[in-house]
């Protein structure tokens, strides 16, 4: 009887030592779709990451006050920026916010690892430019794969 209370004791004991009763994560096991030429091409770090800068547009001192023909030529000029800036690389994501109520106007993510970067690109835009709208900057560290975004957009575009 003892010999089984014991191998019993000292299979539990095995079982728990190694594992997660003293605060030891179980190893992880490799992830089989990992692709190191990608990932390096795309820059990332051992997580998959990178560091971006995301710009908040908000309504600017001007924003109400630029109307008409002055608007649509500098917002045709806000697009053909938002173009160069993806084309370089410089610009991953661009879009409005569809909120009326509030001053949050759209966003960039940019692929640069300052905000003093993202503001020598954000001062090319003829938005910026005019006051109609103003950035708010972030450094944000997320995921590599934002890299590809443009990319995948342009199959998705006709």
């Amino acid at each position: 009887m003892k010999i089984i209370y014991l191998t019993g004791f000292l299979f539990l004991v095995f079982t728990f030592v190694g594992g997660e009763v003293h605060g030891q994560a179980a190893e992880k096991p490799p992830n089989r779709e990992y692709d190191a030429s990608l990932a390096k091409k795309l820059g990332a770090d051992q997580r998959g990451m990178k560091n971006y800068v995301l710009v908040v547009l908000k309504k600017g001192p001007k924003y109400d006050a630029v109307k008409g023909k002055e608007r649509k030529q500098i917002f045709n000029g806000h697009f053909e920026n938002i173009g160069r800036l993806a084309k370089e690389g410089s610009l991953l994501v661009a879009g409005p916010f569809d909120d009326p109520s509030g001053d949050w106007a759209g966003l960039f993510v940019f692929n640069v690892e300052s905000v003093e970067a993202a503001k020598k690109l954000t001062e090319t835009d003829p938005t910026i430019k005019a006051g109609v709208f103003v950035g708010e900057y972030h450094k944000w560290y997320g995921s590599a794969a934002m890299m590809e975004i443009g990319r995948i957009h342009n199959t998705l575009t006709p």
